[in-house]
């Protein structure tokens, strides 16, 4: 059983629990595979069609839906339509969201974006590479594009991505958090891309935290910790981690 991977914990003498009455669906790190999201989706109302009627059932998705995959636009239609009748849904902030925001707000941030997979989420959204006299006028041009292809209701999900959640004994994140700072203590900037100072550290952090953006080839269990980003977007593996109680499971593409 997945819930046996938890060992004791510093601190705890249990593993971590969901509130009652509530199931916990946690979805990875999506990039652009719409194909792959739709897959999982259904497995998630399958087991959800299973419980009790009663059983709260709550989808959190942590962040990065764009980039790298070649269908962004999609996966946000998607996510902003009703693909899990009966679901609850919290949407997290990944680091990517945050790019794309940057960049409709300073083109040039797009010199990094684009390397980092928004050369895909612009062709989603049908923006191409201008043709401009230098970088700076063909960036612009580009933001300007994009700023005009996005849909209200886009503009409107990415802006309102939440940066965390809890609920009971865990702490859903994109990135992760700086081991040692309270909670409303952390920085944007951390949650969204931290790594090795969090990856590494064996403290407890108040929470069983649950985090996608370091991509491992199978989730990454540890006693404070649970990655999920399996590297969708080139491996087809999109992973689900499902919490109810002190039982964790896996629902995976």
């Amino acid at each position: 059983m997945f819930s046996r991977l938890f060992g004791r914990r510093r601190e705890v003498s249990e593993p971590p629990a969901a509130p009652a009455g509530m199931r916990f669906y946690a979805v990875g790190d999506i990039h652009g595979r719409i194909d792959l999201l739709t897959l999982l989706h259904a497995k998630m109302r399958e087991d959800a069609a299973a419980a009790a009627p009663d059983l709260r059932k709550i989808a959190v998705y942590l962040g990065d839906y764009v980039d790298r995959g070649d269908a962004s636009r999609a996966v946000i239609d998607h996510l902003i339509g009703e693909p899990l009748p009966g679901f609850e849904r919290v949407f997290l902030k990944g680091n990517h969201e945050a790019i794309m925001l940057d960049f409709l707000d300073d083109p040039l941030v797009g010199r990094g974006w684009l390397f980092n997979g928004g050369d895909a989420t612009l062709y989603s959204y049908g923006v191409g590479f201008e043709s401009a006299a230098n970088r700076e006028e063909r960036l612009g041009r580009m933001r300007d594009g994009l700023e005009a292809a996005l849909p209200p209701a886009h503009r409107a999900f990415l802006d309102s991505l939440a940066l965390y959640h809890v609920a009971g004994d865990y702490l859903f994140v994109h990135a992760g958090i700086r081991p040692g700072r309270a909670l409303d203590e952390q920085t944007e900037e951390d949650l969204l891309w931290i790594r090795e100072e969090f990856l590494g550290s064996g403290d407890h952090h108040g929470h069983c935290v649950v985090h996608g953006h370091t991509i491992s080839s199978t989730p990454d269990v540890r006693n404070n910790r649970i990655g999920i980003d399996t590297g969708a977007y080139f491996s087809g593996r999109l992973t689900c981690l499902v919490l109810e109680g002190r039982s964790q499971r896996l629902i995976q593409t």
